[in-house]
């Protein structure tokens, strides 16, 4: 299975804005947030992979 790595770019309503970091783009992704952690806000760091988010801490 694949890892990306993504970044809160913005939250709207029940939706949040996720941009790739592991690569170079500029295309968001629009996400469900029930499909996201509920602590998440703008700048929040998510690592993808085996069909779930979770929040990367440094």
């Amino acid at each position: 299975m694949e890892t990306f790595y993504y970044i809160v770019d913005s939250i709207e309503g029940d939706y949040a804005n996720l941009r790739r970091t592991d690569i170079e783009s500029d295309d968001l992704k629009l996400v469900a947030r029930a499909l996201l952690p509920p602590e998440i806000m703008e700048g929040t760091k998510l690592k993808y992979e085996m069909m779930q988010y979770s929040i990367i801490t440094e």
